[in-house]
């Protein structure tokens, strides 16, 4: 929901680590692994109860994550990078709250139910986008994106600011799962109406 709005406050500073990693020799899909990398290392922080590292790794891996979109847009886009860029962005994001459930077992059916609706809102976005293709659709307001980006309530911007509110107050992550997947399957049923209503319109 709110990713279109944010992009113009971040996209200027991404530019200019974009710029440097690439005076440095780096490319868009070796920052794609390396933040991937730091991210799962969140895991492990988050099972021992080291949240405020966790929320430090999560932070680092969405820079990266923007960062590897900068340096695409400069080197030309692939489809590799964007392979790499979805799958990791999908492992990350159910890695999260697999953290919390080793770091409690009264957690586990909060993450599994939050993992349950990111199975929801990642099939419908990768549905559309498949259909997207296909029939030539395209976007800009997310910016330039390899695959066509079918936005909701629960974008990119709102997932990682729930991480940071579950890192900071772990006793309150059932509330939070529970919470955040309910506005999931809002998002899943958007983008299931505007898919439906694509296909049965020719």
């Amino acid at each position: 929901m709110f990713d279109a709005a944010v992009r113009p406050l971040i996209d200027p500073p991404l530019a200019r680590l974009a710029d440097r990693l690439i005076a440095a020799g780096f490319s868009a899909n070796a920052v794609t692994l390396i933040g991937f990398a730091v991210g799962m290392l969140a895991v492990p922080a988050l099972a021992a109860g080291w949240y405020l590292i966790a929320v430090l790794l999560i932070l680092l891996n969405r820079v990266a994550d923007g960062i590897d979109g900068a340096i695409a847009r400069r080197q030309g886009p692939t489809e590799l990078g964007g392979y790499l860029d979805i799958l990791c962005d999908f492992i990350f994001y159910a890695a999260v709250p697999l953290g919390f459930a080793l770091a409690r077992p009264e957690n586990g059916a909060a993450a599994a139910f939050l993992i349950f609706s990111f199975v929801g809102t990642g099939s419908s976005f990768l549905a559309y986008a498949a259909i997207a293709s296909k029939r030539g659709l395209e976007s800009a307001r997310h910016g330039p994106k390899s695959i066509f980006y079918l936005g909701g309530l629960t974008e990119g911007t709102e997932t990682i600011l729930c991480f940071v509110a579950m890192c900071l107050f772990p006793v309150s992550f059932p509330t939070l799962a529970y919470l955040f997947g309910a506005l999931c399957w809002i998002t899943t049923a958007f983008r299931a109406l505007t898919t439906w209503r694509l296909l049965t319109r020719g």
